[in-house]
């Protein structure tokens, strides 16, 4: 069983609720076409909170992300086919799961998923992408990410999913060098809003520690040129 993970830019201008329509057609089509399992990521009217880091204004926004289960990769050109019709540009990898956290096993949501697929998974979820820092070799890079940053924001921060997607290699021509395709759900939209929340403290001197010691994390190994992060909507619309 293989992994893909396709990533969708498109404009800004299109409302979310008209964009979660469109995505709603595409993911249809995908179901068709019988995929081993099939989650969703859409910049929709229900995760309409800022990103913990902006965009910059001068480019395009990921305003979808779809993960597709195959049990070869080499039978994914009827999923982009599908695909090729939505957003201005697109970019396929091919990666490693790791599911660090999931629902049922935080204190922040003890409780197993229990809603059927297709329908909204509560709160909102993160989806951070970005490259190794330059440089840096492989065996630092994933050393560092596994062994530290991982856990580090783990113990500091009340997710209740926490999906790490490694990149192996990328599928679709002009793909950006990405390393790292990151998944995280939030209990609430006020946790992206309260940085308090978001930091697992309610103390301002611990607020402030606990940014820092995730700052200097990220620059061991991570190139913050390419850092995106992006808020939607999860949909787990096959399991």
């Amino acid at each position: 069983m293989e992994k893909l993970v396709y990533l969708v830019w498109d404009r800004p201008s299109i409302e979310p609720a008209e964009y979660g329509e469109r995505v709603e057609q595409a993911t249809g089509e995908l179901l068709d076409l019988e995929p081993s399992a099939l989650w969703v990521a859409v910049d929709d009217a229900g995760a309409q909170v800022p990103p913990p880091v902006p965009v910059p204004d001068d480019e395009l926004p990921i305003r979808a992300a779809f993960s597709i289960w195959l049990d070869a990769h080499d039978r994914r050109e009827p999923f982009e086919s599908v695909l090729g019709g939505l957003g201005v540009r697109r970019a396929g990898y091919l990666v490693t799961e790791s599911l660090l956290e999931d629902y049922g096993s935080t204190p922040d949501w003890p409780s197993a998923r229990d809603w059927p697929e297709g329908d909204r998974s509560p709160g909102v979820c993160v989806l951070t992408v970005f490259d190794k820092k330059p440089g840096l070799d492989d065996e630092t890079f994933y050393a560092h990410w596994y062994g530290h940053q991982s856990t580090m924001s783990a113990a500091m921060q009340p997710r209740v999913r926490y999906v790490r997607n490694a990149v192996a290699r990328r599928l679709t021509p002009g793909a950006p060098p990405l390393r790292a395709i990151v998944e995280e759900d939030w209990p609430t939209l006020e946790h992206l809003t309260d940085p308090f929340r978001f930091f697992g403290t309610t103390d301002s001197d611990e607020l402030a520690e606990n940014i820092r010691v995730m700052l200097d994390s990220m620059k061991v190994f991570c190139d913050s040129t390419t850092l995106r992060t992006y808020t939607m909507s999860e949909y787990l619309v096959r399991g």
